[in-house]
């Protein structure tokens, strides 16, 4: 077995290869003996950096070997042959068991299990964690299961990794084998695979069986940590066995295993989520007591005085006198979290309680019913609210207008502005806002025009939020000259634009290709004594980008650098896009390297023209930034996975876009048409045509009616594989429902079907293409 590597000692290689017998693989392979003596020269040169344990750059050059456009290598495994020494090709192992490079470390180890090496455990335990990292957890077994067999012995790190492949398969009878496993050969579960187990169990609320291994930990004299109590309290918990929770907080002793803020949450979770409020007393004073929570803070909920931390909240002789934003602190944290109905549950409780309650908490639950789009609690609280003596303030009018006003229930808004002025409130300015921002979205200008005037005529001057919101509207209607006079207008009444404004009108400018007017806009900012943004330079550059200018973008992107804009990972994804549309992956790649090189985390919207760019490169490129997305925690959407299925379907590999297809449907991702178009196309690729009429069915069952793209598909499709007839009846089906296919497709298919004898449907076809004068071949 080859030595193990330290993490940063260099391997030592031997000196002598086997270059005969290089070479004859090389000719092999039919190469000139120029790019033999290249391809040797680079072996060398690794070597070399190995050897002088230079492993930092040895992994660069590597890289460069393998992945450039133009690789000297098509995988490691070449290498593998062309050396054919232990410790070579170990090391090799062990520099490509990293995420770009994974496909090649399989492949390299496939290789060497076949020539008979036995690779060193420390290479090992770094492909494992690299496949368990790109969440290739069945590959991650499927490794360790062969290294086992092979005659390695793996170590606690090795049991590790393939315990965490198997929970996060959901196999926990695999798990428990791997335990058993470690037992007999004497590497004892750590208290890691444990709290891993434990973990998996209580996910699928296998509580009980939890339970017993936490016990077996406890009897084998093993020391559970926070993190072993926590999983197992947040378990009984969620399986509604609150009690047993509490009884193994109170096990929990430093230095191991201290209570800490998750299992005080777990618990009140619990509590709360069962509706037992005054059971969470006794957690929130310990919260409190161990500085969790603010001090005071319970005398808000509960009605007892001794809890209270000074006379703000203390009892007097008529009772409890608490400060209204005390409690109003609580009940905005419920709404923040979505608990609007727990909040209105404790707000009753103070009130029950002799709380007085003040507008300032009823306009949090009307604030958080509106959150929620319940407009029709959220008007039952104002009217409560007005029973208790209480008269709605201008924030609760405003709460409610400005969210009739976001669902575009522009006349309820108006009813409500009269019930404010009959209630003796005046409207203000934002209540004012909120209608036009309402009439904007409803593209009612004319409306948003004379509000503007109602506004001047009650003395209530329309402010930059006013103006701001009508131009908004109008740009993203398209109305850039209506928006344009509206900004002159503005300024002539003494008004001045902001930055937010100028963004909107270059935004807007820029989606409509004009570009020109966007950097007018930004020049007249500048000019204005207006700081440009870092939201102006990101639509600017994403506009010069959109629009083929990616030369003029990555300008513009070194200029605001060097006035001291820090780019963002808007930046970025506007570079990366414009370079996809340009084709130029090298530079897509290279931007995405740069952002994670400066810590800007890449977003979905990175992966977007990214793995839309990669297709170039192969769908072997495209997998890899695929992966890399779960490794940044980021879940893809429908726009990622059509790109993926897409790259298969044209790769013509129908087991991998159908399986892709699943994960997304598992995922939660709803399918669209472009979806299923890719799915019909790779099953065209993959000759697999009896599978076809299925996706069309359950495409139209989902509610997706196939249109023209769906149909042409079909059509050519099955002319294409000389299937006349299937492709017939989908023409059929497309003429009966009112498309048209384009001329050069209906020629095919009409000369497709007299090839076949079916001179009478191929009448009726040239027929309808005339009748519809489709008499050319443009698309």
């Amino acid at each position: 077995m080859a030595m193990a590597l330290g993490r940063s000692s260099a391997p030592h290689l031997l000196p002598n290869l086997h270059l005969n017998n290089s070479i004859s693989f090389f000719c092999s392979q039919s190469l000139t003996l120029s790019q033999q003596h290249i391809r040797l020269q680079k072996v060398h040169k690794l070597r070399s950096l190995l050897s002088q344990g230079r492993i930092n750059t040895a992994k660069r050059f590597l890289n460069s070997l393998l992945l450039s456009k133009d690789p000297f290598f098509s995988s490691s495994s070449e290498l593998h042959a062309l050396v054919s020494r232990p410790l070579f090709s170990n090391t090799l192992l062990w520099l490509c068991s990293n995420s770009k490079t994974l496909n090649h470390a399989t492949d390299l180890y496939s290789s060497m299990r076949k020539d008979g090496f036995l690779p060193s455990t420390h290479s090992i335990n770094r492909l494992l964690q690299t496949l368990v990292a790109s969440q290739q957890f069945e590959k991650a077994l499927t490794l360790f299961t062969d290294i086992v067999e092979s005659g390695i012995r793996p170590d606690v790190f090795s049991y590790e990794k393939a315990v965490q492949a198997a929970v996060m398969l959901k196999d926990l009878d695999k798990s428990f084998e791997l335990m058993g496993s470690m037992e007999k050969e004497g590497v004892g579960p750590s208290v890691f695979v444990y709290n891993l187990v434990l973990g998996g169990l209580c996910k699928v609320r296998r509580i009980k069986d939890a339970r017993r291994l936490f016990d077996e930990m406890i009897h084998r004299n093993m020391v559970p940590n926070t993190v072993t109590y926590n999983t197992l309290i947040d378990g009984y918990c969620k399986v509604g066995e609150i009690e047993e929770g509490f009884s193994l907080k109170v096990r929990m002793k430093a230095p191991n295993a201290e209570p800490n803020l998750v299992t005080y949450n777990c618990l009140l979770n619990g509590l709360c989520g069962s509706g037992r409020v005054e059971d969470a007393r006794e957690v929130l004073l310990e919260m409190e007591g161990n500085g969790f929570l603010p001090v005071g803070f319970l005398c808000v909920i509960f009605d007892d005085h001794s809890m209270c931390a000074n006379d703000h909240g203390s009892l007097d002789g008529n009772g409890i006198r608490i400060h209204e934003r005390t409690y109003s602190i609580l009940l905005n944290g419920l709404r923040r979290v979505g608990r609007t109905e727990k909040a209105k549950e404790v707000f009753a409780k103070l009130v029950d309680n002799g709380v007085v309650p003040g507008r300032i908490s009823y306009n949090i639950l009307v604030n958080a019913y509106c959150q929620e789009g319940d407009m029709e609690k959220a008007i039952l609280t104002t009217e409560q609210m007005e029973e208790r003596g209480l008269k709605p303030s201008c924030v609760t009018f405003n709460t409610l207008i400005s969210k009739l006003c976001e669902i575009r229930e522009v006349d309820q808004a108006e009813k409500w502005v009269k019930r404010m002025i009959e209630k003796g409130v005046s409207p203000t300015v934002e209540t004012y806002n909120s209608l036009i921002n309402g009439y904007g979205r409803v593209h009612d200008f004319v409306r948003c025009f004379e509000i503007l005037e109602e506004m001047e005529k009650t003395g209530i001057k329309p402010n930059v939020i006013s103006y701001g919101s009508l131009i908004n509207c109008l740009c993203k209607d398209r109305k850039l000259l209506d928006a344009e006079i509206v900004l002159g207008d503005m300024a002539g009444r003494g008004v001045s634009p902001n930055a937010e404004i100028y963004n909107m009108l270059i935004e807007a400018s820029c989606s409509l290709s004009k570009l020109k007017d966007a950097f007018r806009f930004f020049d007249e900012m500048i000019k204005n004594g207006l700081d440009a943004t870092l939201v102006t330079y990101n639509t600017l550059i994403n506009g010069l980008g959109s629009n083929g200018r990616v030369t003029e973008a990555e300008e513009l992107f070194l200029q605001m650098s060097s006035k001291g804009y820090n780019p963002d990972v808007i930046t970025y994804n506007s570079l990366i896009s414009g370079y996809a549309k340009s084709g130029n992956t090298t530079k897509c790649l290279e931007l995405y390297d740069k952002m994670k090189t400066q810590g800007i985390k890449p977003t979905i919207g990175t992966f977007h023209p990214l793995i839309n760019a990669c297709r170039r490169e192969g769908v072997v490129t495209m997998e890899r930034m695929f992966q890399e997305m779960f490794q940044m925690d980021l879940v893809p959407d429908r726009v990622v996975y059509n790109e993926m299925i897409y790259s298969y379907a044209e790769d013509g590999n129908v087991l991998k876009a159908v399986s892709l297809h699943q994960q997304m449907i598992d995922q939660g991702v709803d399918s669209d048409k472009v979806t299923y178009n890719c799915l019909i196309l790779a099953h065209f690729r993959d000759r697999k045509v009896s599978e076809i009429k299925h996706i069309v069915d359950d495409m139209k069952a989902k509610g997706l009616v196939p249109k023209t793209d769906t149909y042409k598909i079909l059509v050519k499709g099955h002319c294409d594989l000389k299937d006349f007839n299937g492709a017939y009846f989908w023409y059929r089906e497309m003429f009966d429902n009112g498309l048209l296919l384009n001329a050069r497709i209906c020629y095919q298919l009409i000369s497709g079907l007299r090839e076949e004898g079916m001179l009478r449907e191929a009448q009726i076809a040239s027929s309808e293409l005339s009748s519809r004068g489709l008499n050319n071949m443009d698309d």
